[in-house]
């Protein structure tokens, strides 16, 4: 009996305190990501959950809608977020660049060249992040915030059905499948491919019929969605473009709160960026060798072939500065970050190697 009574008082403190958690939280934030528990995206939302929750003593409910329960596509999201009935959307350039074409600078090829780079030219502190943040103000009247960029999936890389790329020559012809936005059909096409706009749930039936033979994407999201069972099993490591996340929040909704809990929803956001740059690394590790176990062709290009394929889509730099409203703002924002960030790397590795 005693064992009962103290059961159930442990129960109904348990009620109490979820009661109290539940009326103590002054805000709530609708948190929406358009992909499944295995993706970064996921594993970010996780961290600044749980980190906004603990660090406003439960002031801050944040609540977690992964897949389309809420919107199912970048145009759609980002509206919801103007007016208000999402708070927090998470999105890639290429699904936000209907609304903010600059974004599409992150698509621009072989600016950056490895994670640590990246990752600094990601730090809200410097210019490109900073432009960023203003041009998302501005283009959508007051409405949206840049929060941070965050990664998913690692880098973009040219995977195929057909043969190894190795050139821009094995590149000829190659139906590419790109997203709808302007930028990568671009770059597909200055590398000598046809780029082909494909649904993302459609690729796999695509890839099987033939109606796509490529594709431009990171190793977890291949392996993740097992575009090599439908024939994909060529893959070169050019890492072309940093798969960045743009993680976006109602402009009023953060300027309702107090100092003190918008310092936590900024830390909040550090944390989740930290995770997905994080994330990939790992999960990379074991879909490399998935793919490599199943047959897959795994090439790194050479630094003459990689400078090859850099020139051949040096044309894709004036198509952006040209047609992108904004687009020379944020590629020399950009520009100015990398050498900025790469500076103090290899500062810095001077001084670890003496």
């Amino acid at each position: 009996m005693l064992k009962g009574l103290t059961t159930a008082a442990l129960a109904a403190t348990m009620i109490a305190g979820s009661a109290f958690m539940a009326s103590a939280a002054d805000y709530t934030i609708r948190a929406t990501a358009n992909s499944n528990e295995n993706d970064e995206d996921y594993d970010g939302l996780v961290v600044f959950k749980t980190f906004v929750e603990q660090a406003s003593n439960g002031a801050i409910e944040v609540e977690m809608f992964i897949g389309t329960q809420l919107c199912s596509n970048g145009a759609e999201c980002l509206q919801g977020v103007a007016d208000g009935n999402i708070d927090v959307y998470v999105s890639t350039s290429g699904g936000a660049s209907g609304i903010f074409p600059f974004v599409q600078v992150l698509d621009l090829p072989y600016l950056m060249s490895d994670d640590r780079v990246a990752e600094g030219v990601m730090e809200n502190s410097t210019d490109f992040m900073k432009t960023m943040k203003e041009m998302t103000l501005e283009a959508s009247g007051e409405t949206i915030r840049l929060m941070t960029v965050g990664n998913t999936g690692g880098w973009r890389n040219f995977a195929n059905t057909q043969r190894r790329i190795a050139s821009p020559a094995d590149m000829e012809g190659l139906k590419i499948r790109t997203v709808v936005a302007d930028l990568p059909q671009e770059l597909v096409k200055a590398l000598g491919g046809s780029p082909t706009p494909i649904p993302w749930p459609e690729l796999f039936t695509s890839f099987q019929t033939g109606v796509v033979e490529g594709s431009k994407n990171g190793i977890t999201d291949i392996m993740g969605m097992k575009f090599p069972d439908a024939g994909l099993q060529y893959m070169t490591l050019d890492g072309h473009a940093y798969m960045g996340a743009l993680w976006f929040m109602n402009n009023e909704k953060f300027a309702s709160m107090p100092d003190d809990l918008k310092r936590v929803v900024v830390d909040g956001f550090y944390a989740l960026q930290q995770a997905t740059f994080a994330s990939p690394k790992r999960k990379s590790i074991q879909a490399y060798a998935d793919f490599q176990a199943g047959g897959g062709d795994l090439y790194v290009p050479t630094p003459d072939e990689k400078a090859a394929l850099k020139e051949a889509a040096t044309p894709v730099f004036g198509w952006f500065s040209e047609n992108v409203d904004g687009g020379e703002r944020i590629l020399d924002a950009l520009t100015g970050s990398v050498a900025e960030v790469e500076a103090g790397i290899n500062a810095a590795r001077a001084t670890d190697l003496n």
